[in-house]
């Protein structure tokens, strides 16, 4: 069944074209994704299909019948309503029911007057006829998997994040046929991605959406279709899938180009020794040559330039906390954190939002003080940070002129440079872009320039605060290959998984209360460490369920002589156990040593974090047998 067709269309801001005579449709239980550098006209597209935009020319044609959603990336609320009356506003009887439902309720919590408990038993009793129960645990449970606050707060007091939320909790809520959504994982933390992935795999949503988290797009969507110079590439398949496919794409298409150019060089030699008076075959050929002309030129090959960064000198002492501690009234963000920082280390760090990484980072630039604890900065050290919050870009100036006025030209390892406009180049802003003003960039595009004036400074100690938010997908290629060749710290926070997997190699989780686990290697060993953990958990507390359940309540007691004694075969388990773990735990020590040394071998490290992670695994096991084995002695 076919929701959207689109047919024929175009759209122009002055001299820039965003797409021309676009044709593509999304059906039934379809989950397409548009992926576009920044500035395509991703954003625009969307707009235009939901009505907030006028095409210049073309067909939409929706199906009579079909409800659909649009999540903007700036969502506009009304700031005067409070957060349950944006989430239930619906003409839907079921969702109008558990609103009255939850309103009644929170009155007779306030004053369980006899009026109070008659709206509630009116409202419940609304809520059998309607079978709405079930509704009603589907919608806490979005708003607890979205930590959205208390429903009596006002719009107005939210954060630009948490605003996000609720527009993304309203739709999912509603349940539309459709879902457009515009970088849908922007401001979620790593637990509620994956919430949502399952959440829209699970409900079989159609859905259109534009996102660069790439294990979201890998995950969720069946379908890529890529807007590139006004044209439409369509890909029936996941991101890895798209990958390959638009990198054979690309291979033959600048194939034809490099032909056609060697064409056209010949072709305009004719044409340049050609007298005026041409006859009509002549003349055939300049029409044809036109054609060449236009092939020739109809885009250029994609270069990526391979750059290592003249970084300034940093020593021997970098940065080193010493039992950091900092609270907020009765909210501990840090508590007693301690680590030496190494040259060449690259850390990520995860956690829920507003658990306290930010503040980590705020610390670390001595923008905010801790509680406790010290921070020892070494001489060398020169900061980059990259705020959530941004600077403010001058939006009168042409971008080449920002980027030139913190440096003309940066200097490589090899002793050349890279001119300011070649650095624009590699962070994907083509020269007609780095001649226009600041104030014609889109959003992402803002956001890549303000990551490049950073990178500029020529820092040796890069602090990256949500570095990947609407980024496109060759920028933070772009970015990754920068950051790869950076001999220098890195601290990152990102809720890219793909991106936290390519770069780091340890990560400073926080788990809650101001605890922060060091934990060396990427995110995807990080969760499934502690999904192992979570597991032997469970085993642990079977077996102390079933233990305590095996005991009869009045049963006779059991003297010492009575006991099970250890047997021959488990003294000899019991004493090769210690000896085992005597050894892993040797092992370990001596591996962690190797991961705190600076090392330049991506390979080695990673071999060396997964031989840490099966032995952690190897230790857990044979130190719950020794304990089993030890109640016996």
């Amino acid at each position: 069944m076919n929701f959207l067709s689109v047919e024929e269309l175009s759209k122009s801001y002055g001299t820039k074209l965003l797409f021309d005579k676009i044709t593509f449709g999304v059906n039934q239980h379809q989950r397409v994704a548009l992926v576009a550098r920044n500035g395509a006209g991703k954003t625009s597209l969307l707009r235009i299909l939901t009505g907030a935009e006028i095409a210049d020319s073309g067909v939409i044609a929706w199906r009579k019948d079909i409800k659909y959603a649009y999540l903007e990336q700036d969502p506009i609320l009304d700031e005067n309503l409070s957060i349950a009356e944006a989430v239930y506003q619906s003409d839907n009887p079921v969702l109008n029911a558990v609103r009255a439902y939850e309103n009644a309720l929170l009155q007779f919590e306030k004053n369980d007057s006899e009026i109070n408990s008659k709206n509630l038993q009116d409202a419940s009793s609304l809520m059998d006829q309607l079978t709405a129960w079930d509704y009603e645990s589907k919608i806490k449970e979005i708003l607890y998997r979205l930590d959205i606050p208390s429903p009596e707060k006002k719009i107005r007091e939210l954060s630009g994040g948490q605003k996000k939320r609720v527009a993304l909790a309203k739709i999912l809520i509603h349940e539309p046929d459709m879902l457009i959504l515009d970088e849908p994982t922007n401001h979620l933390d790593l637990e509620m991605t994956e919430w949502l992935e399952e959440l829209l795999i699970s409900r079989k949503i159609t859905l259109l959406l534009v996102t660069h988290d790439r294990y979201f797009l890998d995950t969720v969507c069946t379908e890529i279709i890529e807007l590139e110079q006004g044209k439409l590439f369509p890909y029936k398949g996941n991101f890895q899938y798209f990958i390959e496919k638009k990198a054979a794409r690309e291979q033959v298409e600048n194939a034809e180009i490099d032909k056609a150019r060697n064409l056209y060089r010949r072709e305009l030699e004719w044409v340049r020794r050609m007298p005026k008076a041409r006859t009509t075959k002549a003349k055939y050929r300049v029409d044809a040559f036109t054609g060449i002309e236009e092939k020739a030129f109809s885009k250029q090959t994609e270069q990526r330039l391979e750059f290592n960064v003249k970084m300034t000198r940093i020593g021997s002492k970098i940065l080193e906390l010493k039992n950091v501690s900092k609270s907020y009234d009765e909210i501990c963000c840090v508590k007693e954190f301690s680590y030496i920082f190494k040259k060449g280390e690259k850390i990520g760090v995860i956690g829920k939002n507003g658990i306290g990484k930010t503040t980590l980072l705020n610390i670390i630039m001595k923008q905010v003080m801790p509680d406790a604890g010290s921070i020892d900065t070494g001489d060398t050290v020169v900061y980059g940070y990259y705020s959530q919050g941004g600077i403010k870009l001058n939006e009168d100036k042409k971008v080449i002129e920002v980027v030139k006025e913190i440096a003309e030209f940066i200097p490589l390892s090899n002793g050349s440079h890279l001119s300011a406009s070649q650095m624009l180049f590699q962070f994907q802003f083509p020269a007609d872009v780095q001649h226009s003003y600041v104030s014609k960039l889109s959003g992402g595009e803002k956001q890549k320039l303000y990551l490049l004036t950073v990178l500029m400074k020529n820092p040796n100690f890069l602090i990256l605060d949500e570095p990947t938010n609407d980024l496109d997908i060759a920028t933070l290629g772009s970015l990754e290959d920068f950051l790869f060749s950076f001999q220098g710290c890195i601290l990152i926070v990102t809720h890219d998984r793909y991106f936290m997997d390519k770069m780091v190699d340890h990560i400073f989780a926080f788990e809650g209360s101001g605890l922060i686990r060091d934990f060396p290697g990427n995110y995807t060993q990080y969760r499934e460490k502690i999904e192992q953990e979570q597991k032997n958990q469970i085993a642990i507390q079977k077996r102390l369920d079933a233990k305590e359940n095996s005991k009869a309540p009045e049963s006779p007691v059991i003297t010492m002589s009575e006991k099970k004694k250890m047997g021959f075969k488990e003294k000899m388990e019991f004493e090769k156990l210690e000896i085992e773990i005597a050894n892993l735990e040797a092992e370990k020590t001596d591996l962690t040593d190797k991961m705190n040394m600076p090392s330049s071998n991506h390979e080695e490290i990673i071999k060396i974090v997964e031989r840490f992670n099966i032995l952690t695994e190897e230790l857990d096991q044979k130190s719950m047998r020794w304990l089993e084995l030890s109640e016996l002695v």
